[in-house]
Parts: C-alpha cells; sequence; structure tokens
C-alpha cells in the first residue's frame, strides 16, 4: 500500500521526544509499529460495534474500512471501544434506565482514550440512539480532529403488504390489547419489523441525530441517511477516514464546527424533518460540552420559523431510506438554504462551508417523490417540538405536536408513579379519551436515567387513543412516540417539582396553541401539598446509576452530569 506522509500534530511529539520517549516507544513496538510509524498522526476509531443490538452489529465493516481509509492516507490507526444499550430491546423494563447514562459513559470513553493516549484525531463509529450524542460530547471535551460515521438505517421489514419497523411492533401490542390485531398477526409483525442490520428505519432518535450531525458539518454529506446493508456506507466510512486525516492537517478541530449557528442549522433540520423530541436534551448537553450558548428557548425560537418539509415517520408516512432516495439531507437543506433558514458560512470537517457543499445541490426537491416538500407547501407551516411553560413546568418542557388535529386538551390526571403501571392501566382498557395520564418519578434523578415511554404511548396509539389521551410525564419518549404527549417536564417530580403534587382527578391542560401545560388547582392548594410532601429514597445507592442521580442536571439543561 502507498503510505503518504501527514505532517505531524504538535500531540504525537510526546511520543518521540522528552524523558519518556524509550519506554513510550517501546510499547508500539510491542504492536508492531516501526520507527516510521512515528512521524504519522495517532488516529483513534472508536468502534461501537457489538452483537447487542442490530442497530450496532453492522459495525464492524465501518471500523474496518475507516481503519484501512486511515492507513492509505498515511495514519495510525488505534482502535478502541466504546458501549451501547439498545433502546428498543431495553424499553419498558428497569434495563432502560440505563439508556441516558450510557450517553455519558460513551462520552466518558472517547474523551478518556483520545486525552489518555494523546491522539491526533478520533473518528467515532456508532449505531443506536445515545452513541451519536454521547459520541459528540466525548469529540467535543478531547477537541481534536474528530468526524461522525453514522452506522445507518436498517432497512424496512414487511407483512401483508404493510412497511414495518420498530414502532409497528409497539403499535401492534395496543391493537392486540384491543381486540384489533389477532396474536398470530403479532407473532409475525414482531419476527418480520426487523429485517437486518441498522438503526430504527423512521425519523426516530438515531436517524435525526444523524441527519442533524450532518447538518452541523461533522459527518460527510448523505452519511446520515444510508442504510447499514448498502456498499455506500462503507465506502463512506472510508472516505470519512481520508477526509479526517486531511482535517488533521489543517487542525480543522470540533469546537470550530460546533458553534452556535451550526446548532441553528442543525436544530432546522430536526424541526425540518420532524425529528426525535430526545434531540432537545442531546443538544442542550452537545451545546454545554462545546462551550456554546444554547437554552431551551432556544428551540422555541426555531420552530416558530423552520417548516416541516419531509413526510417522515412516526407522525408521516416514509422512512429514512425513501428520504435518501429523494435526496437526502443535503436537498433538505439546500431548501433550507434558499430560504434564508441556514447558515452557509459555518465551517464543515471537510475544509468547505455549508455554502459549498452544497453549491451543486437542486434548489427544489425531484418532482417525482413525495417525501421531501417544496418551502411553499410544507407538511406544517412551523416546527413540531414546541416548548411549554406554566405551573408545571416553570423551566420547560417538550411537546410533539405533528401529526395532530387539534393539540389542545383539558382532562382529569390519572396518576401513574411508574412505567409499567401506566402501561398495564392502558392494556386493561382502563384509560378512556379524554384522560391525561401523567408518569413521574422518571426525571434524570428520579427514573433514574430518564426512561423512554415507547410502551405507553405506542399502546395508546395501537388503542385508537394517540389523539384524545394526554400523556404527561419527566421521563422522555422514543423518537418513534407520536400523539398528544409532553415530555422532559422539569423542574422533575424527584426534585419536588409541581409534577409530584398532581392528584387523581386534577384537571390539566395541554396547550401547544398557547405553549402552556399546567394542572389547574390554586397557588395554595399546590402550597399546601408541598408542605405535606417528602422527597422520594434514592432508587440506587451504588454504582453507575447513583452516580447519575447524584450529579444530573435537570432536563432543560441536558442531563449533563458536570454542569457545575
Amino acid at each position: 500500500m502507498d503510505i503518504k506522509p501527514v505532517v505531524m500534530n504538535p500531540r504525537s511529539k510526546n511520543i518521540t521526544e522528552g524523558k519518556s520517549r524509550a519506554p513510550n516507544r517501546s510499547m508500539y513496538y510491542g504492536m508492531g509499529y516501526t520507527a516510521e510509524d512515528f512521524g504519522k498522526p495517532m488516529v483513534g476509531v472508536a468502534n461501537g460495534h457489538s452483537t447487542i443490538t442490530p442497530c450496532n452489529s453492522g459495525l464492524q465493516k465501518l471500523a474496518d474500512a475507516a481503519v484501512a481509509g486511515i492507513l492509505d492516507a498515511g495514519g495510525n490507526a488505534q482502535i478502541f471501544g466504546t458501549p451501547t444499550i439498545s433502546d428498543g430491546m431495553a424499553m419498558g423494563t428497569e434495563g432502560m434506565k440505563y439508556s441516558l447514562v450510557s450517553r455519558e459513559v460513551i462520552s466518558d470513553c472517547v474523551e478518556t482514550c483520545v486525552q489518555g493516549q494523546w491522539m491526533d484525531g478520533v473518528l467515532v463509529i456508532g449505531g443506536c440512539d445515545k452513541n451519536m450524542p454521547g459520541g459528540l460530547m466525548g469529540m467535543l471535551r478531547a477537541n481534536v480532529p474528530a468526524i461522525y460515521v453514522y452506522g445507518g438505517t436498517i432497512l424496512p421489514g414487511h407483512y401483508k403488504g404493510q412497511d414495518l419497523n420498530i414502532v409497528s411492533v409497539f403499535e401492534a401490542v395496543g391493537e392486540n390489547a384491543a381486540g384489533k390485531l389477532s396474536d398470530a398477526d403479532l407473532t409475525e409483525i414482531e419476527k418480520r419489523a426487523i429485517p437486518g442490520t441498522g438503526s430504527c428505519g423512521g425519523m426516530y432518535t438515531a436517524n435525526t441525530m444523524s441527519s442533524a450531525f450532518e447538518a452541523l458539518g461533522i459527518s460527510l454529506p448523505y452519511s446520515s441517511t444510508m442504510a447499514n446493508e448498502h456498499d455506500e456506507k462503507v465506502k463512506s466510512a472510508r472516505e470519512s477516514a481520508r477526509v479526517l486525516v486531511e482535517a488533521i492537517k489543517k487542525d480543522i478541530k470540533p469546537r470550530d464546527i460546533v458553534t452556535r449557528k451550526s446548532i441553528e442549522n442543525a436544530v432546522a433540520v430536526i424541526m425540518a424533518t420532524g425529528g426525535s423530541t430526545n434531540a432537545v436534551l442531546h443538544f442542550l448537553a452537545i451545546a454545554h460540552c462545546a462551550d456554546v450558548e444554547w437554552t431551551i428557548d432556544d428551540f422555541e425560537r426555531m420552530r416558530k420559523k423552520t417548516p416541516v418539509l419531509c413526510d417522515l415517520k412516526p407522525s408521516g408516512k416514509s422512512l429514512a431510506v425513501e428520504l435518501h432516495k429523494a435526496g437526502g439531507i443535503p436537498q433538505v437543506m439546500k431548501i433550507l438554504l434558499k430560504a434564508g433558514l441556514l447558515n452557509g458560512d459555518c465551517l464543515t470537517i471537510t475544509g468547505q462551508t455549508i455554502e459549498e457543499v452544497l453549491k451543486d445541490i437542486p434548489d427544489e426537491p425531484p418532482a417525482n417523490q413525495t417525501v421531501i416538500r417544496p418551502i411553499n407547501n410544507p407538511m406544517y407551516a412551523q416546527g413540531h417540538l414546541a416548548i411549554l411553560k406554566g405551573n408545571l413546568s416553570p423551566e420547560g418542557c417538550v411537546a410533539k405536536i405533528t401529526g395532530l388535529k387539534r393539540p389542545v386538551m383539558t382532562g382529569p390526571a390519572r396518576v401513574f408513579d411508574d412505567e409499567q403501571s401506566a402501561l398495564a392501566a392502558i392494556l386493561a382498557n382502563k384509560i378512556v379519551a379524554g384522560d391525561v395520564m401523567v408518569l413521574r418519578y422518571l426525571g434524570p434523578k428520579g427514573g433514574p436515567g430518564m426512561p423512554e415511554m415507547l410502551a405507553p404511548t405506542g399502546a395508546l396509539v395501537g388503542q385508537g387513543l394517540g389523539e384524545s389521551v394526554g400523556l404527561i410525564t419527566d421521563g422522555r419518549f422514543s423518537g418513534g412516540t407520536w400523539g398528544m404527549v409532553v415530555g422532559h417536564v422539569a423542574p422533575e417530580a424527584a426534585a419536588g417539582g409541581n409534577i409530584a403534587l398532581i392528584e387523581e382527578n386534577d384537571s390539566i391542560t395541554i396547550d401547544a396553541h398557547q405553549l402552556l401545560l399546567q394542572v389547574n388547582v390554586s397557588d395554595e392548594v399546590l402550597a399546601k401539598r408541598r408542605a405535606a410532601w417528602t422527597p422520594p429514597k434514592p432508587r440506587y445507592t451504588r454504582g453507575v446509576q447513583a452516580k447519575f442521580a447524584f450529579n444530573a442536571s435537570s432536563a432543560s439543561k441536558g442531563a449533563v452530569l458536570d454542569n457545575y
């Protein structure tokens, strides 16, 4: 192989200079390095491959391609692992409480290895939901040249002429409980929904974050909507490695790319594609790591001026592979740029600006598709992730309002202190139209770990109650959730937020038009209840969950662990 020389980054000089030179070199010689290798950049490959989940079980081929690309470009590849938790598998179980925790563990892994081994750059590969924010947070902390390689989306499953994805299963459970779907059909849907490797196929959290990373400029164009099983994904991983080595030469760092203006671009794309509520939480955390001023109110500012352009699941019809065929994220970005809704001067990992990257992309979407709408005919005139406030959430909470005919309701509270009892009530047909379910003590500290509520929300949709039953929680939602739902309520119940003071049959108002979430009882009544309220004992007193619960900030601050 023709190895091209690369100018060594100053970080590598610790290997060749100073008193520690001999022992440092000896360790590398033990791994097969030669003297010539010490003049090349040390490039980390944070490999999220695992057989835990189909989201990550197809990543090794991408890691192999990235290593080959690094070597071909004249670098030394240093592979290390990062863990993952399968949100889809953990959903509805105690394991789901480890999902958000894994974001912090992944970011710690990336920061620790890059800084501990004094790497000149890092390529991070991930698939499942928390791999993306966790990887980028670690990249921002280390702040050496870095690029993100998304593992790719999954292809759709099929049954009785219908495309399937992971959310199909959760909704089928609700249909089955309502007597609308046979046991045999439920079993077949379970078997066919996930046909191979890749991350969940709609504009759920993984594809939302990958799309946002492409908009940030920290991933290559088109890479966010490629299917894991397709050859172009392997080629993109190898090209990402080449681009990273070039970025090392130019000393382009993550904090040069992730700025307030580029986060605006990412959030504009999240709104335009109908992305996941989790993006709010994760970008608050990403901005924190980048030392960028960004608050929960900035999402509402962006929502008001950004239309929803894409007809994508969960609230629309299409999957990410169809978005890719229609022109992918570059086509969405070009429409936004042309409308003055994107900052074209932001730097990308290629060294080009966003405007330069999009130069040859058509101004209008292709006429022979229905996934991407033109700017003058959007799905919705404004974005779908509304930030509500009121006496139940003075710090703000997140409502996903796409697909709803009327995102306003007032109804009696049905109160649950855990997810499992709430799901049992739904499946037992004890929840009726007009109810507002309250799922609490599920926040960053109370869960702990802020678990997702796809099991109850999917069951509601399956029973035909998606728009007629409200659900509020201090926990999170899956990117696959839709309906009259409000999450990330802050302050959370475990921290003494007013959601802890709600009693059965209290009147609750959800009003996305007025951006309001409130319990309709007087301040005096709330004060009396607060005087009688006592904080719950921690659910965990040792281990990673105890550490997370002790350190986690409010959801309105991204639930980060280092907001001191």
